[in-house]
């Protein structure tokens, strides 16, 4: 198998899509929305709130740990999820110098 084509950018290119490749499905959308509503959330109350199963819910999670953009820890039988703080912030600092840095000229297309 040959060398990934990701190799070929540079670490914050890399970085942004894996953010938009996890936040590219409407439902883990919806979990980062409860999230933040909530501040914490058990994965079962998630599963309550949204209409996908206990499996589909706990698939969109692991793609959103995996991104670092939430944390889980376990309590009891549950995880409790919530916003990886240190990582939103970071997000939200890159994206906002990527929009930062469009200037329009008002000469495109």
């Amino acid at each position: 198998m040959g060398l990934t084509k990701s190799a070929s950018f540079t670490d914050a290119q890399n970085r942004r899509a894996n953010v938009f490749k996890a936040l590219g499905h409407p439902a883990r959308v919806a979990i980062i929305e409860l999230l933040l509503k909530k501040q914490a959330c058990i994965c079962n109350d998630l599963v309550e709130e949204l209409p996908l199963s206990q499996s589909t819910v706990s698939q969109h999670l692991r793609e959103l740990k995996e991104a670092g953009i939430i944390k889980g820890e376990i309590e009891g039988t549950s995880i409790c999820y919530c916003i990886n703080e240190k990582v939103w912030n970071e997000i939200q600092q890159d994206f906002s110098h990527l929009f930062d840095s469009y200037n329009s000229t008002g000469k495109c297309c």
